[in-house]
């Protein structure tokens, strides 16, 4: 492997937007690994890859597990010895598409929501970050939602104002301010934080209904993955576009 070539780190990525960003990531020319908690659904996503000659590893990682964090700084350490792309993807909605409600969500639906989509990335993004500044230039997208907009959820003609699901929606918004802090922090570094809307897509969460093709969703987070030095920090993005947070 060239010692020019970019490592990313890509979380839920044995399927949806994880995989396909891992893709888009790998055609060009990026080494990609595929952090998952199921290794036989891990593992195939990436020979699919491989059969596709694209540069691609299995990582077992449930991001909700601690023990998984440094058994994953182990390995990109011991095999690569940086890493150049975390994309913290990994994601649930406990609620359901039609649950939410500020007066009826319940406390365990709250935890387990931010468990995944809060704590662990952050977490996981602590553990990875001195990996991260080994990098040249150091690329972390969180991979949030425009239903974590505080701004557009608060405006009556904003096109979200009907949609709110009360644990999504607020741990999308922590993990955006995540993004702003962690940017601030490391303004004077080489490397770059920001938050991805990838639209709605037709994943598993997103269901068929949704307007947007997976490829096309996972265009915002690999653009990021893959900002030149110029390229912005500590900003809300889709497909190109700035979001109010």
């Amino acid at each position: 492997m060239a010692a020019s070539t970019k490592i990313a780190l890509i979380t839920g990525a044995n399927k949806g937007l994880g995989f396909e960003m891992a893709r888009q990531l790998g055609q060009a020319g990026v080494t990609v690994v595929l952090a998952a908690r199921d290794p036989n659904r891990g593992e195939e996503a990436a020979r699919k890859l491989r059969a596709e000659g694209l540069d691609a590893h299995f990582l077992k990682l449930d991001v909700t597990n601690a023990s998984d964090h440094h058994a994953a700084y182990a390995f990109l350490d011991e095999k690569f010895g940086r890493l150049d792309i975390l994309i913290n993807n990994a994601g649930i909605n406990a609620d359901g598409m039609d649950g939410g409600r500020a007066s009826a969500t319940t406390p365990d639906v709250i935890h387990r929501t931010f468990d995944t989509n809060f704590f662990a990335p952050v977490a996981l993004t602590q553990t990875l970050l001195p990996l991260i500044r080994k990098s040249p230039a150091g690329r972390i997208v969180n991979m949030s939602s425009i239903l974590g907009s505080q701004t557009l959820h608060a405006n009556p003609a904003s096109p979200i104002y009907n949609f709110k699901s009360l644990s999504y929606d607020a741990s999308k918004a922590a993990l955006n301010s995540f993004t702003i802090h962690l940017a601030h922090e490391l303004k004077d570094t080489q490397i770059k934080v920001n938050s991805a809307h990838p639209g709605w897509v037709k994943t598993d969460m997103g269901t068929e209904a949704a307007p947007m093709e997976i490829p096309e969703g996972a265009k915002t987070g690999v653009a990021l993955a893959l900002l030149a030095d110029e390229g912005p920090t500590g900003g809300f993005f889709h497909l190109g576009k700035i979001l109010p947070w």
